[in-house]
C-alpha cells in the first residue's frame, strides 16, 4: 500500500478543493434537538452551493458520510441533496466509515474527478445525535416480523408467550467499539497506560484548543465557512456553543476521571463533546474551476489509510499509523508542512499520536522505519482550535478540517497540509493538500 505513488495526472485532471462550508456545531440535545441528520445536510449543501456561485446542475455527484444511520433515511446523501434543491439527475450515496466517513467522501469524489468520470462532486458529512436510532429490544422486534408475516389471532398469542419484560425495554446505541465492546475512553486510557501521558499535558492542551477556537471566533476565522441555520421558531444560529472561556488548565485539572475513575486521567473536559452538525466541501477538477472561473483553495494531493495493529492498546492511534507513509510516498518530511488538522477525540489521543511519531520502537514495530519519523508540531497543530472545543459531529468533523485546513494554507501562506484523524474499529487517515498559489 505505501508504495502506490500519488495522483500522476496531468495538471487539468486534479482534485481541488474549491470551497467548503459547515453548520455551527451545536451541542447535542439542544438547538438542533428537532431537525433529523438530513436536514442538517440539506441546509450546508444549500449554503455551500450558494456561496460557491456554481450551477447546482454542474454538480456531477454527490457523496455524504454519516455514523448513527436513521432507517428511513438510509441514503442520506441523496436526501440531503434533494433537500437542498439540487436535481434529482444528480447521483447521491452515502458513506461510513466510523469518524473517517466525511474523508471516505471526499476521496471517493476525489477518486471519480481524477479517473476522469466526473469534474465536479459535493463531498462531506451529517450527524445528529440529538436523534439517535432507539431499537425495540431483540424479542419484540422478532415478534414483530412474526405479526408482520402473519397477523392472525393465534399469531399474536403464539408472539406474546415468547416475550419476557426485558423485550419491552429499548436498546440505545451502546457506543462502544463492536470488537472489543469498550468505549473509545476506555481504549484511550490503555493507550495512555501504555505510551505513558501526563494528565497536566491533556489538561494543557485542551486549554490552549478552547482559547485557540475562542480567538479564531473573534477575529472571524470561521465566518467564510459558516451557513446560518434558521430554526423553526426563527432563531438563527450563527456560531458553535461549545468553545468554552473558562476552560483554563488551572479548572480542567479539578476534573473528576470519566472513564477509569481510580486511576484514569480523561475527564469530560479533555474529551471531545457528542455534536450535531453537517459539513460538505465542493471539489472539482483543476481544468473545470479554470473553466467555471473558480479559485481552487487547495489542491488535494494524495490520501492514505490504515489500520492499526493493536485495537486494546493502540486503538486510536490511526495518524500516526497513516501520516508517515503518506508524506514517504510523496517525497516529504514532517518540517516540510507548514499547516496541520488532526481530530481531537481526546486531548491525550494526540499526545499518544504524538508520542508514538517519535518512539523508535513503534517506528520499527509498526512503520518498518529504522528511526522516528518525528512527532507532531504542536505549534502547526490545529491554529484555529480543534475538536475538544468546536464539538464533533462524527461525519462533520473530517470535512470541517479539511476545509480549515484548506483555507490556512491560503492565511498563512504554506505550501503543504495535512489532515489526519482517528475512527472508531482502529482506523486511521490522512490527506496531503497543497496550496495552489505556493507551487
Amino acid at each position: 500500500m505505501t508504495d502506490r505513488q500519488p495522483f500522476d495526472l496531468r495538471p487539468e485532471q486534479l482534485p481541488v478543493i474549491v470551497a467548503g462550508a459547515r453548520t455551527p456545531f451545536m451541542e447535542s440535545g439542544g438547538a438542533y434537538a428537532a431537525l433529523m441528520s438530513h436536514q442538517l445536510g440539506a441546509k450546508v449543501i444549500a449554503g455551500l452551493v450558494e456561496k460557491s456561485g456554481i450551477d447546482a446542475g454542474l454538480v456531477d455527484l454527490v457523496v455524504m458520510g454519516t455514523v448513527l444511520h436513521e432507517v428511513e433515511t438510509s441514503n442520506v446523501a441523496r436526501e440531503c441533496m434533494l433537500g437542498a434543491g439540487l436535481p434529482s439527475t444528480t447521483p447521491a450515496y452515502t458513506v461510513s466509515m466510523a469518524g473517517l466517513s466525511p474523508t471516505v467522501a471526499l476521496t471517493s469524489v476525489c477518486d471519480q474527478i481524477a479517473l476522469g468520470r466526473i469534474e465536479a462532486g459535493i463531498a462531506g458529512g451529517t450527524e445528529n445525535f440529538s436523534d439517535i436510532p432507539v431499537r425495540l429490544g431483540r424479542g419484540l422486534r422478532r415478534g414483530a416480523f412474526k405479526l408482520y408475516q402473519d397477523r392472525s389471532a393465534a399469531s399474536l398469542l403464539r408472539v406474546l408467550k415468547t416475550l419476557r419484560p426485558g423485550d419491552l425495554k429499548p436498546e440505545l446505541p451502546s457506543g462502544a467499539d463492536y470488537t472489543t465492546q469498550k468505549t473509545m475512553g476506555v481504549l484511550c486510557e490503555a493507550m495512555i497506560a501504555k505510551f505513558g501521558v501526563a494528565r497536566a499535558d491533556a489538561d494543557r492542551f485542551a486549554a490552549g484548543s478552547h482559547a485557540k477556537a475562542i480567538a479564531a471566533w473573534n477575529v472571524g476565522s470561521y465566518d467564510e465557512d459558516i451557513i446560518t441555520v434558521t430554526l423553526a421558531g426563527g432563531a438563527r444560529i450563527q456560531r458553535d456553543d461549545t468553545p468554552r472561556a473558562d476552560a483554563t488548565t488551572a479548572k480542567l485539572g479539578l476534573l473528576k476521571p470519566v472513564f477509569d475513575r481510580r486511576r484514569g486521567s480523561i475527564t469530560a473536559g479533555t474529551a471531545s463533546r457528542f455534536s450535531d452538525g453537517a459539513a460538505a466541501i465542493l471539489v472539482t477538477s483543476q481544468g473545470a474551476a479554470e473553466r467555471l472561473k473558480l479559485q481552487p483553495q487547495a489542491i488535494v494531493r494524495d490520501y492514505l489509510f490504515s489500520g492499526v495493529a493493536d485495537l486494546e492498546t493502540e486503538m486510536l492511534c490511526g495518524p500516526a499509523m497513516s501520516i508517515p507513509p503518506l508524506l514517504r510516498r510523496n517525497g516529504l518530511a514532517f518540517d516540510d508542512v507548514g499547516v496541520w488538522e488532526l481530530h481531537e477525540a481526546f486531548a491525550a489521543q494526540i499526545l499518544v499520536n504524538d508520542a508514538c511519531l517519535r518512539s523508535p520502537d513503534f517506528a520499527r514495530g509498526r512503520l518498518g522505519l529504522d528511526q522516528p519519523p518525528g512527532g507532531l508540531p504542536l505549534e502547526k497543530l490545529n491554529a484555529w482550535g480543534g475538536s475538544l472545543a468546536l464539538g464533533n459531529p462524527f461525519a462533520a468533523t473530517g470535512a470541517r478540517l479539511l476545509s480549515t485546513a484548506a483555507r490556512r494554507l491560503r492565511h498563512e501562506r504554506q505550501r503543504y497540509a495535512v489532515i489526519s484523524s482517528c475512527a472508531g474499529g482502529g482506523l486511521g487517515a490522512a490527506v496531503l493538500l497543497e496550496n495552489p498559489q505556493a507551487i
